[in-house]
């Protein structure tokens, strides 16, 4: 039932990326970590990676793993962050320069997904039926109004009056 759930929830795409983002596991010194997961999620992302780095990878993550299985440092990690850090601690960060780059981009996927996620809820607040006939640049504005909302809270109505005076000369003070 679990499964089925987890399948109704996510497509493919996003179920092969997290199955993929797992070879990166560096639990139980490294005992699943499994190269070819990790070359297939860094094909996701070609962009990033020139021909010649995309040649390099396999090869500089078995060099990677052999490496830091035998590190005593990175016996028990708990995670990609615990991962993470200590690479750039040891300056391993260096030594592996794709792997490092392959692990960036898997700790940043789930901050960028959510971020994108809240963006179009926010959107659906922001863009109703009553306001279907607002331009981009309103619309734009609206949305970071909406999106920043903890920073805009900071914001006083005497900080907005005394940049809405200086924008231009008025004929009589806003306050």
């Amino acid at each position: 039932m679990q499964i089925q759930e987890f399948g109704n929830r996510f497509n493919e795409v996003s179920t092969n990326l997290l199955e993929n983002m797992s070879g990166l596991n560096p639990c139980d010194r490294f005992a699943k970590f499994d190269i070819s997961k990790i070359v297939a999620f860094s094909e996701l992302y070609k962009d990033d990676f020139t021909i010649r780095e995309r040649g390099c990878i396999e090869g500089e993550l078995n060099v990677f793993y052999h490496t830091l299985r035998e590190d005593d440092r990175f016996a028990n990690l708990n995670g990609l962050c615990d991962l993470a850090r200590l690479m750039v601690e040891t300056g391993k960060h260096r030594s592996f320069p794709l792997a490092y780059r392959i692990l960036k981009l898997a700790l940043v996927l789930p901050v960028a997904t959510a971020t994108v996620e809240r963006c179009f809820s926010k959107l659906k607040l922001a863009k109703t039926d009553l306001r279907n006939r607002m331009g981009d640049d309103f619309l734009n504005g609206a949305l970071v109004c909406t999106v920043e909302k903890e920073i805009f809270d900071k914001v006083t109505d005497e900080d907005v009056m005394i940049r809405f005076q200086a924008m231009k000369e008025r004929r009589g003070q806003i306050f």
